[in-house]
């Protein structure tokens, strides 16, 4: 009974007295529900063997005569079989008046019953207790430790769409306080060991990093750390065999939504390197270099989802949307997983943006010009570089290009007017300088396949393996994730067609 009750718990206990009993074993309530039952898988019936009778139906009548008669346990010959009832040691005085709410230990044995089968029932009633109370506080537990994880979760995402006050507001009632500025770091675990290498990351750390099961991605740990801290990624690699880590330049609080795609990138780069951990490489975000034209330009594109109203109140608002569209961008359909929603659901919500931008948001480009526009609303604008003036500025005294707001033609050509600004085309010529040759050939194909691998082999006439492996070479050299959402080809596509609006201005 120890070893059962130590390894196996209610259901080994309950196993084994049906062996001995030569029958079925189970526990009910006081009013005759079955709550566990010898032989029942965790979600199945509690059923019993062919050849024992109506179960539910003796132990209800059991019961019943139990309660009538305030017996401290009871016996009932019924054919073949014998139904025996103990009461299970609780909280509460066996002896007291409210002994029939407690549960009943109850077994169906063939008649004759075996010699001290009484007993030996006496007996495990102690551990079976023990066993229901230890089970109890272990459901409990993963119900407070899922709470506190959707707590987190909801913080994270909250500190992703830019809601910073009401991210430390909820972060108030668990620990760490949020941190100011910061590392975001992504762990991605081996096998099933997210919950072992959260633990590895508190030890490392003492507790002062924020740490967030990815909603997304089933293997990765979010840390949202203290800047000037212990080296919790290195830390990490090194503790964790095949742990791969990647980690963010340090970033106001505010921007952790950058920290994050910083860390993403890392993380692509580090599952390549044999220390299994990179730290992202410094490189200003498109938001920091468009200046005033560019907000304008943001703000005229966004204006339309920025100013809706729905007709019904339990429609999604102008914020909800701004929010399902970043998530969108940023992690693809996983977005359902990040918040909590349908799929039909973000297919409709992403239709609505769509017309009231008018976008269409199948095609790269207008995701490229969304995500850069919502970036740029997310920066404080005292941040961004500067305007040089007008006789540098090509967007000087332009609001969006001359076209309309909301409308593709529109947004691209006011783009276009943004993307020639020196700063952006600085910015560019960073981002496209590790490429050449061969590989610009293989990412400009690819984006033009608007990201999908199939095309894209198609038009280099490779298989899509090897076009697999010809953007993995290209993540390392860029040091930037494009197979896994958050990916940089909304940059990348940014970056060439800055390069290639310079070009045409200067041939015109």
């Amino acid at each position: 009974m120890q070893r059962l009750a130590r390894n196996g718990g209610t259901a080994g206990l309950l196993r084994w007295l049906a062996g001995r009993a030569d029958g079925w074993a189970g526990i009910a309530r006081s009013d005759g529900t079955l709550l566990s039952a010898s032989g029942a898988a965790p979600s199945g019936p509690l059923t019993a063997p062919a050849d024992v009778p109506d179960v539910p139906r003796l132990i209800a009548e059991g019961v019943r005569a139990l309660t009538e008669r305030g017996a401290l346990a009871y016996s009932h010959d019924t054919g073949a079989h014998t139904v025996l009832l103990f009461p299970l040691p609780g909280p509460h005085d066996p002896h007291a008046e409210d002994r029939g709410a407690a549960p009943l230990l109850a077994v169906v044995t063939p008649r004759p019953v075996a010699a001290g089968l009484a007993t030996l029932l006496a007996d495990v009633l102690m551990p079976l207790s023990l066993c229901r109370e230890a089970e109890a506080v272990e459901r409990k537990r993963r119900r407070v430790d899922l709470a506190e994880s959707r707590g987190r979760e909801a913080v994270l995402h909250l500190l992703m769409t830019g809601q910073l006050s009401i991210a430390q507001q909820v972060a108030g009632a668990l620990r760490p306080r949020l941190p100011d500025p910061v590392r975001v770091c992504v762990v991605e675990c081996p096998g099933d060991s997210r919950d072992e290498v959260a633990r590895v990351c508190a030890e490392a750390d003492g507790g002062r990093s924020w740490i967030v099961r990815c909603p997304v991605y089933a293997r990765h740990l979010i840390l949202v750390s203290p800047d000037g801290g212990t080296a919790t990624d290195e830390a990490v690699a090194a503790l964790v065999d095949r742990c791969v880590v990647g980690v963010s330049e340090r970033v106001p609080l505010a921007d952790t939504a950058t920290g994050y795609r910083q860390a993403f990138h890392a993380l692509a780069v580090a599952r390549e390197v044999p220390g299994r951990h990179v730290r992202f490489g410094a490189a200003p975000e498109p938001a920091l270099v468009v200046g005033t034209a560019g907000r304008r330009w943001a703000e005229a594109l966004l204006t339309p989802l920025l100013t809706y109203v729905p007709r019904r109140g339990q429609d999604p608002g102008s914020q909800e949307l701004a929010a399902t569209a970043a998530s969108w961008l940023a992690f693809s359909s996983h977005a359902t997983d990040h918040l909590k929603v349908h799929r039909n659901t973000l297919a409709a919500r992403l239709r609505l943006i769509g017309e009231l931008l008018g976008l269409d948001l199948h095609r790269l480009a207008d995701q490229a010009a969304l995500d850069l526009a919502l970036r740029i609303r997310a920066t404080p604008a005292p941040v961004c570089t500067p305007d040089p003036g007008p006789a540098n500025d090509h967007t000087s005294g332009q609001r969006d290009g001359g076209a309309a707001p909301g409308h593709a033609n529109g947004a691209a050509h006011g783009l276009d007017e943004v993307l020639r600004r020196p700063a952006v085309q600085e910015w560019a010529l960073r981002q496209l300088a590790p490429v050449a040759g061969a590989a610009e050939e293989t990412l400009r194909t690819w984006l033009r396949c608007e990201g999908r691998l199939g095309p894209t082999a198609a038009e280099l006439g490779i298989s899509v393996p090897g076009a697999r492996k010809r953007l993995t070479r290209l993540e390392t050299v860029l040091q930037r994730s494009l197979l896994r959402p958050p990916s940089a080809r909304y940059d990348l596509w940014l970056a060439l067609r800055a390069r290639e609006s310079a070009a045409a201005e200067a041939t015109s």
